[in-house]
């Protein structure tokens, strides 16, 4: 129903749990290797044209494939500790650093914001000269490099929420390269030295929109709410159809990780069921529960008669 973020390779400790099947999750894992190495190598190139041709906007831009690089190495340590058996006092394993690692580089990419927009305002204020040429030169390369890291993720974007964030992060820096690009020739032409903090304003504003929803979406998981993309009272509703089940109340559904939900639900059964045929009824209700994207069901069976005791229950 629902796949992992990757399986671990031999080296490790897990050897023993590894498939041999190549699994969804092994290439994606490739693929975050993959966009690591290139997105380093190329934000070390761009922060040095940066400094050397006074550019804001290749170091905003720089700034940002700096916090793609962030996230792709957060996502990936995040895939690596939800691989980890439970075990002592953590029952659930990692699998919420996944939550973390999301809302962390939310809040790394925001602090980052602010201070290149600090500058970048400065700067269109008091424009500098620019060797728009090299900028130009610099940022398509730059085109090129986020393109071929977002085609990497292009097969798993619908995996979970970090492998989209990274799909969608690499295309978003790939349009923005393309708007410094459009900058530098118009620089290198006309010596409007001013358009480079205003391209710089416009990047991080790029940015601050998906960082927003970032932020926001780690924040709602992080605070145990109904997973975006699911609905309290149709889940509830699923669960009423199955046949035996009387009511459902005091559900309760939150996201473990990036890929998985949880739900607990009080149920109320037909009370002439024998208690095989409510256990088959409990069985009917986690299996269609997997089919609407929830992986760990705990149901509490309660009588109509005796209505349950706690306050919040």
């Amino acid at each position: 129903m629902h796949s992992h973020g990757h399986t671990h390779e031999h080296s490790n400790s897990h050897a023993g749990h590894h498939h041999h099947q190549v699994q969804p999750g092994d290439l994606a894992n490739n693929a975050f290797i993959a966009g690591i190495v290139l997105n380093s190598a190329y934000v070390i190139v761009q922060a040095v044209a940066g400094f050397v041709t006074h550019s804001m906007a290749l170091l905003s831009d720089a700034g940002h494939n700096l916090s793609d690089v962030a996230s792709l190495v957060l996502s990936l340590v995040a895939f690596r500790l939800a691989k980890v058996k439970p075990k002592g006092s953590f029952t659930y394993g990692y699998k919420k650093s996944t939550i973390l690692a999301a809302l962390t580089n939310a809040i790394i990419l925001c602090v980052a914001i602010g201070m290149l927009g600090y500058e970048s305002v400065h700067r269109l204020f008091h424009p500098q000269p620019i060797e728009g040429g090299i900028v130009a030169v610099v940022a398509g390369i730059g085109i090129a490099i986020n393109l071929g890291s977002a085609l990497l993720f292009f097969r798993h974007k619908d995996h979970d929420m970090n492998t989209r964030g990274a799909y969608l992060h690499l295309m978003t820096d790939a349009l923005v390269s393309l708007g410094v690009v459009v900058s530098g020739l118009i620089i290198k032409f006309t010596n409007w030295y001013w358009l480079d903090g205003a391209v710089s304003i416009g990047v991080l504003a790029i940015i601050l929109v998906g960082t927003w929803s970032l932020l926001t979406g780690s924040l709602r998981m992080s605070l145990d709410a109904v997973p975006v993309d699911l609905d309290l009272a149709k889940i509830e509703g699923v669960i009423r159809k199955v046949k035996g089940v009387e009511n459902v109340h005091h559900t309760h559904i939150w996201a473990m990780s990036t890929t998985e939900n949880a739900l607990t639900a009080h149920l109320v059964l037909n009370e002439a069921l024998t208690f095989t045929e409510k256990l088959a009824v409990v069985h009917e209700v986690k299996h269609e529960l997997l089919h609407n994207s929830i992986h760990h069901a705990t149901l509490e069976l309660e009588s109509a008669e005796i209505p349950c005791a706690d306050e919040d229950c």
